[in-house]
């Protein structure tokens, strides 16, 4: 499983797994040791460049950053070192510096450099003019000065701007600094592909009528469009400084320029685009709106999502809920959405089960007390306190007592979470707008209706483990058993006490599901990631007040549900027996076992922290049949390790087969060939 030390980071594959993909792929031996070539690694391995009349140069050059003996051959250390590579924060700026060590003394030569850029489709369109000021600041007057890996990092930062200004130089034959709409759409395509999203490229054209009057992009347009999209993550802060971090929130241009203050990297010129852009998107793009003349000079955080362009290194660690079998909806058939249908249930099913499992007995010492009378005239009480009980239950039942009834409760929690988490997304979603916005009534009555539907599978549960929880109580009393209770009951009697429990479950719901959300949203960081204890916090927040409000609810609850023993004072109804509990005992009784239902609720949302673990631990792949025929964690372990390694190579690799564009197929092709390759690779493990 991938380790998060930092931002970046990766755990290293299993050399004996690395091993055996290297040796399938290796056709080379030389002195017992088995070797790649630069075709294997490329067009076998990569499965990049296999048509007959490929581009060797192109395969050479792309082997090279793993060959870095430069002997035309790539063993398994080098491969393995090149995995190691990929593990580190800055692996694409050395996957590219190994690429331009094409003689692999650790430094780049003006040589160098342009042998490998005079290679590129890039520079046979655009030539870039080596002879320029900014090449010899860096290469020296005579060009004989080497570049250490430090310096060329900046040198490739830089040169993707130096690069696009020497395109706008090009088109502006007169030096007027404007060039045209499309010369401004073939560099952003050519140059700054790697900034442009979909939806930012569909709107290339339209950005510059909508910005710019004449259909000419000025020079200071042309920077501040750049500029732009290489700020996108500061744009982000801003957005949510401004809104108090609600992503949901609208923002006005004033609104967002009032917050920018504090940034002076931003420019108004580039505000100005960039609402220019989030107009475009309300009208055509993903966040598309009849309304979206309402909605002009406005903007919400999926706007800017739209417009951020691919981030190279991703978190590897993924929302459950973000986590998708396929890589389109569209891709979805019934099969893989029965699978993906399962997968969910059986995490669910675990999470709630070790929830359910560390707090029972908390749950046990609860209802006890709860069902424990008061009255003057009902004798000795059993219990001082709560851990009065817990002692005296260990003393007389022994461990396992604390966890008497547990299994109608495991039986329930897989049906209960299922049913509950999906009625409020259902009712969420009929409350949500376009925009993506769910007001705070919306909220509260998905939570309720979750709390409703979720009593169908509750109340029988409930009712058998609570007479399975108090049977202990009875010295030498017969053994009562799951299955004779659901005789004793009947199906009517399996819901007695039901109104009870739906007066407990709808406010809990309604209290916990809002605060929930919202407080997740809260501990959430900038990019809108969750770590598990996040999560236990905002479980812990919102449980003890929505526990705090639905005890007295709980105990009528009990009070129903158990069999009164002689002497005991008998109920016929929900009022009857809060009547009766208050005549009796006072209003202190309602409040039973509410310290240790807080300790419980504190307890049980390790269940979210541990479905977080576990979606990381097995998370679905692009077929999620394969995991049917896993054997063990641990080989789990390597797969996932691994396919995190070839997504990172993938991106480190996109610098070549975008920016670079190296000849030989298109480069879209050649990137999605990678990642399908990979996506294969890390299958078949």
């Amino acid at each position: 499983m991938p380790t998060t030390r930092g931002s970046g980071y990766l755990k290293r594959a299993n050399t004996e797994r690395l091993h055996e993909i290297f040796n399938q792929y290796a056709s080379q031996e030389k002195n017992g040791e088995r070797f790649m070539t630069a075709s294997d690694f490329v067009r076998s391995y990569l499965g990049l460049y296999t048509d007959a009349d490929y581009n060797p140069d192109s395969v050479n050059l792309l082997a090279g950053i793993v060959d870095t003996s430069k002997d035309g051959l790539i063993s398994f250390a080098e491969f393995q070192a090149f995995e190691g590579l990929l593990c580190v924060p800055d692996a694409l700026y050395k996957t590219a510096f190994q690429l331009f060590d094409t003689n692999g003394n650790g430094m780049v030569a003006f040589d160098e450099f342009v042998e490998v850029m005079r290679k590129t489709v890039l520079h046979q369109k655009m030539p870039f003019n080596m002879d320029s000021s900014f090449v010899k600041l860096y290469f020296g007057k005579d060009k004989k000065r080497l570049i250490s890996y430090a310096e060329f990092s900046q040198f490739l930062h830089d040169f993707h701007e130096e690069y696009a200004m020497e395109a706008f130089k090009k088109f502006d034959k007169n030096g007027a600094g404007f060039i045209s709409a499309l010369d401004f759409q073939d560099i952003m395509l050519s140059i700054k592909s790697h900034l442009l999203t979909k939806d930012v490229r569909d709107n290339l054209i339209a950005a510059v009528n909508a910005g710019q009057s004449g259909r000419k992009v000025s020079f200071p347009y042309f920077m501040a469009f750049n500029s732009l999209l290489n700020n996108m993550e500061l744009i982000k802060r801003i957005y949510l400084n401004a809104t108090n971090g609600h992503r949901y929130q609208e923002v006005t241009k004033e609104e967002f320029l009032y917050s920018a203050q504090m940034m002076s990297q931003i420019t108004p010129l580039e505000v100005d685009i960039l609402f220019h852009l989030c107009d475009l998107l309300h009208q055509t793009g993903p966040t598309e709106d009849d309304e979206a003349d309402s909605r002009l000079g406005k903007i919400i955080y999926n706007d800017l999502v739209a417009i951020t362009p691919e981030q190279y290194f991703k978190q590897i660690t993924k929302r459950v809920a973000e986590i998708k079998a396929v890589s389109s909806p569209d891709e979805r058939g019934i099969i893989v959405q029965m699978l993906e249908s399962g997968y969910r249930f059986v995490l669910g099913s675990i999470g709630g089960a070790v929830g359910a499992t560390t707090v029972y007995p908390i749950d046990l010492v609860k209802t006890r007390m709860q069902n424990q009378r008061a009255g003057s005239f009902i004798g000795e009480l059993m219990y001082r306190n709560s851990f009065d009980c817990f002692k005296k239950v260990i003393r007389h039942e022994g461990f396992f007592g604390l966890y008497r009834g547990l299994m109608p409760q495991l039986m329930g929690v897989a049906p209960e979470k299922a049913i509950k988490l999906t009625v409020n997304d259902f009712v969420r979603d009929k409350f949500m707008d376009k925009n993506g916005n769910l007001p705070l009534y919306g909220e509260i009555i998905s939570g309720g209706c979750a709390g409703a539907s979720q009593v169908i599978f509750t109340n029988p549960l409930e009712i058998v483990k609570i007479r399975l929880q108090v049977a202990g109580e009875i010295a030498g009393g017969s053994k009562v058993k799951a299955w004779t209770v659901v005789k004793e009951l009947g199906l009517f009697g399996l819901y007695k006490g039901a109104r009870a429990c739906f007066l407990r479950d709808i406010p809990f719901s309604a209290i916990y599901f809002p605060m929930y959300a919202n407080t997740k949203v809260r501990l959430a960081d900038e990019g809108g990631y969750n770590t598990p204890l996040s999560l236990l916090a905002s479980g812990a927040i919102a449980g003890v007040p929505a526990a705090a409000l639905v005890t007295p609810a709980d105990v009528i609850k009990t009070r129903l549900q158990v069999i009164a023993r002689e002497g005991q004072t008998t109920y016929t109804g929900l009022l009857d027996c809060a009547r009766k509990i208050y005549k009796e005992e006072g209003a202190r009784a309602f409040w039973k076992g509410a310290t240790v239902t807080y300790f419980a609720l504190v307890d049980c949302t390790r269940g979210g922290s541990t479905l977080l673990h576990l979606s990381t631990l097995f998370p679905p792949s692009y077929d999620p049949a394969i995991y049917l025929s896993l054997e063990c964690s641990d080989r789990h372990l390597n797969l996932v390790s691994l396919s995190s390694h070839m997504n990172y190579c993938k991106d480190c690799l996109l610098l070549i087969l975008e920016d670079l564009d190296l000849p030989g197929q298109n480069k879209r092709c050649l990137r999605w060939e990678l990642q399908r390759k990979f996506d294969q690779q890390t299958r078949i493990i």
